[in-house]
């Protein structure tokens, strides 16, 4: 941002503060902003690229007596915005908010147009790499038609790829238009841009049905742990357990020791709490709450730690089949 610093409003000043204190910092302050204040912030810094030398010193004189140097430019842009709200307030509910502030760039209108089935044949010979690329510049309903008609095993190696994708250069983008461009007499497709990773793949899965979902899950952990972990926490995750019948919701508490719901629930936002008190008596309630204000303030990471072992208890009793993460 080089703009003159008198001209930004009180939110573009904000938003080039919390900038300069890194995602960290930022992440921590922004889990007390309301659902609207956060997606009046975040769509600021996803706008803001980098903050100029030029605007530090009176950014940093309005907000903060904290000196900060060796700052030469802070980088802002999506990717700040999302690591910032990861940190305030979970890796779903990032997804969803960026979702909106910052979409991901879809294809051209060449491929945009055609239905599920359409891009199918159009892939269906394509190098997996390719055909998770596609997908991962689609709208996630429409990628998730797509994955359905592939075979089992391809639908485990896109899915892998997906996630696991890396910026694109401009040099594979090229490659990719001038490959589809076999198919199709359509404009360049220069606009096609990476969009994949664990989110894309986390939508995607998102809009498969439950035991399509599950097969696909229960592969990619044995082919690749650690992307499987990641994807989970945004294909259901904390702030989701709210979503669970009554009767699902209580016995996942059940199942979690109350010291550690107290760290879960410590700097979880109050509607998310309200949703866990509801279902419990009130002599619960009141046992959890009071295991809440005796803790210490804690790091993000300790309570992101916490709230993991909840969704991990109920994605267990999903399994189980004692209860439906899924509502049905």
């Amino acid at each position: 941002m080089t703009a003159n610093y008198s001209s930004l409003n009180k939110t573009q000043k904000l938003a080039s503060f919390l900038i300069l204190l890194g995602p960290e910092t930022a992440g921590e302050l922004l889990r007390h902003f309301t659902p609207q204040q956060l997606e009046e912030v975040a769509r600021e810094m996803v706008s803001i690229p980098y903050v100029d030398p030029s605007l530090r010193d009176s950014i940093l004189d309005e907000f903060s007596a904290v000196v900060l140097e060796g700052i030469q430019a802070a980088l802002g842009g999506s990717y700040f915005a999302q690591s910032s709200i990861e940190v305030a307030k979970g890796d779903y509910h990032a997804d969803k908010l960026m979702s909106r502030v910052a979409p991901r760039p879809i294809l051209d209108e060449g491929i945009a147009e055609m239905d599920g089935r359409q891009v199918f044949n159009l892939l269906r010979s394509e190098q997996m790499q390719t055909i998770a690329f596609i997908m991962s510049c689609m709208e996630p309903k429409k990628a998730g038609d797509v994955l359905r008609l592939l075979s089992a095993e391809q639908r485990e190696e896109v899915v892998e790829r997906l996630g696991t994708m890396e910026p694109t250069s401009r040099e594979w983008v090229k490659k990719v238009s001038a490959n589809l461009q076999r198919y199709f007499d359509r404009r360049s497709q220069q606009g096609i841009q990476k969009a994949g990773g664990v989110g894309a793949c986390a939508d995607i899965l998102n809009s498969l049905d439950k035991e399509t979902r599950k097969a696909l899950m229960t592969s990619l952990d044995s082919r690749n742990a650690d992307l499987g972990t990641a994807i989970r926490k945004r294909v259901f995750g904390f702030d989701d357990l709210t979503r669970l019948m009554e009767k699902d919701l209580q016995k996942v508490l059940k199942e979690v020791d109350v010291a550690d719901q107290a760290k879960a629930f410590k700097g979880a936002k109050e509607d998310t709490l309200a949703s866990f008190y509801r279902v419990m008596s009130k002599r619960q309630a009141a046992g959890v709450r009071e295991e809440v204000d005796m803790l210490p303030p804690m790091r993000a990471k300790d309570v992101e730690k916490a709230q993991d072992l909840m969704v991990a208890v109920a994605r267990r009793l999903d399994e189980a089949g004692d209860i439906s993460i899924d509502g049905e």
